[in-house]
């Protein structure tokens, strides 16, 4: 029987109270474990590491959930902070896109959500709108402090995106940065009514989607099972034993690709 597949989730390096203690923490929203779990997929947490034991580490996964979070450091696509960009994480930025690297150099699903669809992006090349309503005029993407609110995105027929949540629907959104110039071998999947780009995928990879939206929040749990999917699926079809551990075979086969649709 195939064993359920193995799916990394990036998370925060914080400061964290609990109980009697004040600590350092890898830091992570349970909801994100929750719905990859309730999907199917097995969870392992990445904290920031060195970025040299990224594709060690990924060599034993079968999929990368990039995780939302702090603002991407602009000086990764040649720009000048804004006054509203959050301090540099540059440890988290190095591990992510070391992770990113060695997960698409393997070409095993990835989904990148808000921040992690943002760093995929600028590791394509792109850049990003540094704070939004300069430039929609508006705060509804980001209302609130702490707290997740609705608006509608809609989704372009023909990409996964669009197969998984067809038309219009609402989505959990907080962010008040997003996608500016497309990085290289991506598409636009999904915007909402203000021109934003709410999703895109690799037009390079099997499954590398990003969603600014919060999917492990919402009801679009189309987008995680999918993933899951992919992962049981490429982890069933591209196994082999070797020395009693899993190794992966190459992927470049154009006629074997993951299941595009998940209900």
């Amino acid at each position: 029987m195939p064993q359920p597949p193995l799916i990394g989730l990036t998370t925060y390096l914080a400061h964290a109270q609990w109980g009697e203690w004040d600590l350092p923490a890898a830091v992570l929203p349970a909801a994100y474990a929750d719905c990859v779990q309730a999907a199917g997929g097995r969870t392992v947490l990445l904290p920031p590491a060195a970025p040299a034991t990224a594709a060690d580490v990924v060599g034993r996964l079968d999929a990368i959930v990039l995780t939302g979070g702090e603002d991407v450091d602009p000086a990764l696509y040649g720009a000048v902070p804004h006054p509203r960009t959050g301090p540099p994480v540059r440890e988290r930025d190095a591990w992510e896109r070391a992770v990113l690297a060695a997960g698409l150099a393997r070409d095993i699903p990835v989904l990148g959500v808000c921040r992690g669809m943002q760093l995929m992006n600028v590791h394509a090349g792109g850049t990003l709108i540094q704070h939004l309503p300069d430039t929609v005029g508006h705060h509804g993407h980001n209302p609130y402090r702490g707290h997740f609110c609705a608006h509608a995105v809609t989704t372009v027929p023909g990409t996964r995106i669009g197969a998984l949540l067809p038309g219009t629907r609402q989505v959990a959104t907080h962010h008040h940065q997003a996608v500016d110039r497309l990085g290289a071998g991506l598409i636009v999947a999904a915007r909402a009514a203000d021109g934003t780009v709410e999703a895109l995928e690799s037009t390079r990879q099997r499954f590398a989607v990003g969603v600014q939206w919060h999917p492990e929040m919402g009801a679009d749990a189309p987008v995680v099972r999918a993933l899951v999917a992919a992962a049981a699926f490429a982890a069933d079809t591209d196994e082999a034993p070797v020395a009693g551990r899993k190794e992966h075979t190459a992927r470049s086969s154009p006629d074997r690709i993951f299941p595009a649709q998940v209900s």
